[in-house]
């Protein structure tokens, strides 16, 4: 293994693009999606049972489909959940993108709310997206004061300084 030399930090990263974090799927079901997609966007959908009634989908459902739809359609990850549905330490520390350990110590804290079964914690999957939108609301608003601090300051028109300029 190589060792880092002091001109590696000078070095660029190139940074992830929306298109290099889709979801990969085959060819063929990125025409099904786009196709089902537009047909959803043309019109209402229906409901047609094995008799062959046909019945339009309640509005909340079609929206809830069409936004489904769309986000495969972009090549995103979904995740369906129940809200009482019970997560555990491990499958809630994931849905939240920290270590299990971060989530233990977030329930110890008592910022999410958690029950016994027997010995093991569990999570009611409500409670924790409850905790996320709060998490990043903190997150946005303190992203937006730095922006706005760092703005009237300047710091925006000016280039950032080097590691040798230290």
């Amino acid at each position: 293994m190589e060792m880092p030399t002091a001109t590696d930090s000078k070095k660029k990263i190139p940074l992830q693009t929306e298109e290099d974090k889709r979801v990969p799927i085959s060819e063929m079901d990125r025409k099904e999606i786009e196709q089902l997609y537009a047909a959803f966007r043309r019109g209402k959908a229906k409901l047609v049972g094995p008799s062959g009634e046909a019945r339009l989908l309640p509005d909340s459902l079609y929206s809830f489909l069409v936004e489904l739809i769309g986000l495969l359609n972009e090549g995103k990850s979904v995740m369906i959940v129940q809200n009482q549905a019970k997560l555990t330490t491990m499958e809630a520390a994931s849905l939240l993108g920290v270590s299990r350990q971060f989530l233990v110590n977030l329930l110890e804290k008592g910022d999410v709310p958690y029950h016994m079964v027997g010995t093991h914690r569990r999570i009611y999957a409500q409670d924790l997206f409850q905790y996320k939108v709060q998490r990043d609301g903190r997150r946005h608003k303190v992203i937006r004061e730095l922006a706005q601090a760092e703005a009237k300051e300047g710091i925006y028109d000016q280039e950032p300084c080097s590691v040798d300029e230290d």
